[in-house]
């Protein structure tokens, strides 16, 4: 069994396990438990009621959080002449065409979010076994397939989050960081989850979010009321 520190352990004892909290409650607790000498990231997993084995049961999108994620993600832009121009100038960290798809193939991951121009997605489909496990695949659906870079790179530096549910069923993201206000992070999962919400597919009968956490960086998971989302 892990051990934990006193401070984990602290934390723990603070939450009712015979309760579930709503969001609002969930982010409060956690605003409450024994600080650390960094700002922890706040993030959310649901469990869904879906088999994302079925093509029309994969959820995944994507949200621009009002009040931005508390991090600037280094952008990775795939493209060619002009669009790569075009990406540098709206931020983007790293641009290139032919040689960086080798780099990434070869190992190099040292980026948060990668943006694609269709005519590169011949090279770039081939990243698949490397990008597609860390959630970092360019897809049309969030956005990340694009001729408007700019657009999209911004976005993204922004404070624009992807999520896209598990083989399990769990869909996570992050929504913010503890130094937010409560009502700031509350505003970001809100977004999130109306946006999860409008997704349900619609062959998903019954409850559709069956479970739900709320947790930071180095703190134990509170249970949120799936009803309360």
């Amino acid at each position: 069994m892990a051990k934990h520190s006193k401070k984990y352990r602290e934390a723990a004892e603070r939450i009712d396990r015979n309760n579930l909290y709503t969001p609002e409650e969930a982010i409060a607790l956690l605003k409450s438990m024994p600080s650390y000498n960094f700002d922890q990231t706040v993030e959310a997993v649901l469990r869904l009621n879906v088999d994302p084995r079925k093509a029309d049961q994969l959820v995944r999108g994507s949200v621009n959080l009002p009040n931005g994620t508390g991090k600037t993600a280094k952008v990775l832009v795939f493209a060619r002449g002009p669009k790569a121009t075009e990406a540098l100038e709206a931020g983007a960290d790293i641009v290139g065409d032919d040689d960086l798809v080798e780099q990434v193939a070869n190992g190099f991951l040292d980026f948060d979010s990668v943006v694609a121009t269709p005519d590169m997605m011949g090279k770039v489909g081939r990243l698949g076994r490397v990008l597609g496990p860390r959630g970092l695949m360019p897809n049309p659906k969030t956005g990340t397939v694009t001729m408007d870079v700019t657009k999209a790179v911004k976005d993204i530096k922004g404070g624009k989050v992807d999520f896209r549910v598990d083989k399990n069923g769990n869909l996570s993201f992050l929504f913010g960081k503890l130094s937010f206000t409560a009502e700031a992070l509350d505003e970001n999962f809100r977004a999130i989850a109306d946006e999860v919400k409008r997704l349900k597919p619609s062959t998903v009968k019954g409850r559709y979010i069956t479970k739900a956490t709320i947790t930071a960086t180095m703190e134990p998971g509170v249970p949120v009321d799936p009803a309360s989302i």
